[in-house]
């Protein structure tokens, strides 16, 4: 059994694996998943500081996915055109 903090509600709880997300933030964490997913579609070479400005979460919260595997950091170059 493993102890863990939900990112979202901050409240502990246990589970039998490591999680992220308690069972009453499920929602929230896969609605907020997919709106960055949605927004990284569209301007694929955001950062964390400009996908929380846009969908109005904080920093912390991207950076969780990106902690939990959910999101990757890559780096790419950029052309002039």
């Amino acid at each position: 059994m493993y102890t863990n903090t939900c990112k979202h509600c901050q409240k502990l709880f246990k589970s039998r694996r490591k999680s992220y997300c308690c069972k009453e933030c499920a929602d929230i964490d896969k609605m907020r998943y997919e709106q960055i997913k949605a927004y990284l579609r569209h301007f694929p070479n955001s950062n964390a500081y400009q996908l929380a400005d846009a969908l109005d979460i904080d920093v912390y919260t991207v950076l969780k996915y990106v902690e939990e595997g959910s999101l990757v950091v890559s780096k790419g170059e950029f052309e002039k055109l």
